[in-house]
């Protein structure tokens, strides 16, 4: 039998992919991501706003979302659907990609594969010092907190309806847990 080498991909290899289909580069692998479903963008955008609004009212930096890319190394290029840069590491943001390790990094937790965020991207996020990383999970209607500790991340909290979340790197925030899924509990909102 023969032996397969898989080939590692490079970041010239992810820029020559086909803009049809939305891509991340995950140690190499070139991975296809599908779009988000409507209950994904509702909490990524509600996410995004009050972050956003946050940041800006306080001068932290500037919040970026979905899709901007994130070039970890030139085999990992990411994704992440809300991404936070300090205003002193504004140098890693350029015309074209974020260059570097965000501040902070956000994941809305996709039903169709949550093994990719919960696991896979997180090890990458650890290994690039990403300090920061929540993950958002639109079913349980929860927001988990971790922040780098070493080479992995430790949780700082978990947090759900009724609570206020907090971070280590956009201090002052109390951010009210149920304003992220609020839209979620519309009668309107489409179901997942």
């Amino acid at each position: 039998m023969a032996n397969v080498n898989t080939a590692i991909l490079t970041y010239e290899d992810y820029l020559n992919a086909p803009d049809d289909e939305r891509y991340e580069l995950l140690d190499g692998e070139l991975v296809m991501t599908a779009a988000p479903n409507i209950t994904h963008q509702i909490v990524a955008d509600d996410l995004f706003w009050l972050l956003h609004d946050f940041v800006r009212r306080n001068k932290l930096g500037r919040m970026f979302s979905a899709p901007t890319d994130v070039v970890l190394s030139d085999t990992s290029v990411v994704q992440p659907d809300l991404i936070f840069v300090s205003k002193r590491r504004m140098s890693i943001v350029g015309r074209n990609n974020i260059q570097g390790t965000p501040d902070l990094v956000v994941e809305v937790i996709s039903p169709s594969n949550p093994e990719r965020d919960l696991v896979r991207k997180r090890e990458i996020y650890a290994r690039h010092g990403v300090w920061e990383y929540w993950i958002a999970d639109p079913d349980a209607r929860s927001m988990r907190v971790m922040v780098l500790e070493g080479e992995a991340y430790r949780v700082a909290g978990e947090y759900g309806i009724g609570d206020t979340l907090t971070s280590s790197t956009l201090k002052g925030l109390d951010l009210v847990v149920g304003d992220v899924f609020a839209e979620l509990d519309m009668d309107s909102t489409p179901e997942a």
